[in-house]
Formats: C-alpha cells, sequence, structure tokens
C-alpha cells in the first residue's frame, strides 16, 4: 500500500517517463556519474579545507568531524533498513504501476535486494551538505540543492526510491550532521587527524584523498563487495563474482 504523498509525487514524475529518450538518459547519466553526484559534493570539502578564515582551526575540525558523522549515519541507515519492514523500491511495487524510463533495466539490477527505506544517499548528501553550511551558510545552501535536485530528485524519478525514503534520508543525515556543531564533540572526533597532519602532512593527505574518493564514488566499491557478499552468502550466486 503506497501512501498519497508518494503516489501523487511519484504518479507526477513518472508520467514524463519514456517520452523522451533524452530525459530519461539523462536522468540515468546524472544518477550514476559519480563526478556530478560524489564529485561535486566532495569539492565543497576541498573548498573549505583550503579557503582562508579567521578560524580555519575550527573549520577544519567541523570539516573531519562531518565526514566522520556522515559516515557513521551510513551505517546507521543501513542497520536501520535491516530492522525494518522490507519496502520494495517503487519500480518493483505493483501498487505504483511504475512506468521505467528509457535505460533503466541494467541500472535497476543492483538495487533488488536492498530496502529502499531510508534513501542511503539522501543520508550522505544531507550530512555532507550540513557540514558545508555550519561552515559557510552561503555554499552550504548551493550543497543542499545539489543533494537535493541532482542527487535525489533523479533516484524518485527513476523509481529507485519513494519521496518519503528521500525524506527520512535526509532528516538523518542533517541530525548527525549538526553533530559537528557540537564544540566537544568534534574537538574529541578531529583531535587525533589533526596531529597526524601535523606530524605526517603527505600521509594525512593521502588518507583524506582516500576518503573523498570514497565518499564521491558513493562507497560503490564497498557496497558491491557487501552486494555480492550478501548475493553469494543467500545461496544465489554460482561461487564467483
Amino acid at each position: 500500500m503506497v501512501d498519497a504523498f508518494d503516489s501523487s509525487i511519484l504518479h507526477f514524475l513518472n508520467q514524463f517517463a519514456q517520452r523522451s529518450w533524452v530525459l530519461d538518459k539523462t536522468m540515468v547519466f546524472v544518477s550514476t556519474d559519480p563526478f556530478i553526484t560524489g564529485g561535486v559534493a566532495t569539492s565543497f570539502f576541498w573548498w573549505a579545507w583550503f579557503a582562508e578564515s579567521e578560524t580555519k582551526e575550527a573549520v577544519r575540525e567541523t570539516l573531519i568531524s562531518g565526514l566522520v558523522s556522515a559516515f557513521v549515519a551510513l551505517f546507521f541507515t543501513r542497520g536501520l533498513a535491516a530492522v525494518l519492514p522490507f519496502r520494495a523500491r517503487p519500480y518493483l511495487n505493483a501498487d505504483v504501476h511504475f512506468k521505467p524510463p528509457h535505460g533503466t533495466a541494467e541500472y535497476y539490477y543492483d538495487l533488488i535486494h536492498w530496502s529502499s527505506f531510508p534513501s542511503d544517499h539522501a543520508v550522505l548528501y544531507f550530512a555532507l551538505a550540513t557540514t558545508i553550511f555550519l561552515v559557510s551558510w552561503k555554499v552550504g545552501l548551493l550543497a543542499y540543492c545539489h543533494a537535493l535536485f541532482v542527487v535525489c530528485l533523479p533516484l524518485v524519478y527513476l523509481g529507485e526510491h519513494f519521496p518519503t525514503d528521500v525524506l527520512a534520508g535526509a532528516a538523518i543525515g542533517i541530525g548527525f550532521g549538526v553533530l559537528s556543531k557540537v564544540v566537544k564533540l568534534r574537538q574529541s572526533v578531529s583531535r587525533e587527524p589533526l596531529r597526524f597532519l601535523n606530524y605526517s602532512t603527505a600521509g594525512f593527505y593521502l588518507c583524506f584523498y582516500l576518503c573523498s574518493f570514497l565518499f564521491a564514488t558513493n562507497f560503490d566499491s564497498v557496497r558491491k563487495i557487501a552486494f555480492y557478499a550478501l548475493h553469494e552468502l543467500s545461496g544465489h550466486g554460482h561461487g564467483q563474482f
């Protein structure tokens, strides 16, 4: 059973599906391209890290704690999705009568066994945007718009998530993101990384790059490993990836 809120938004967006190859393919491309999604989001962090500021130390504390909070939020979300009743994605839900946009056959494959509620994409990008907002409200608003219109809107259009999946994910992401505003918490979380920066600048930026790479690619490699591991353990695999 789909509530009226989800149904009205999904049906409104879905009326445009299969009308234009350009629109449908653009939505698939935007949703799957790591530069447009994660690359842009993490570029806000690199800007904020090197931007001139009278409170640079506090800014860097906020950024580090924000990354940690976003990472923890993802684990929290996956755990929540595991304990809550399974929610099939809109394109798999017979009650939705969803019309798949062009070019989504391969796009849908890895999503079948993942519950749609809440949206981990919304959790991640709204947590990151909240962290940036705490550093600069102007750039933060841009990050929020990117999270909503570039990351989350295509997910709803393509039937990967219900609107309430996104709203719940955004609320969780913002909730974890604002933890970076707690001075004692952010200082505690960032103390060792900043000490590592002072001890080994090259080593720190190596780790910072790898961390931002994982965020920029939406932890795609980790998610694929988890997906195939679960696939094999559930007995659906054939002994190999």
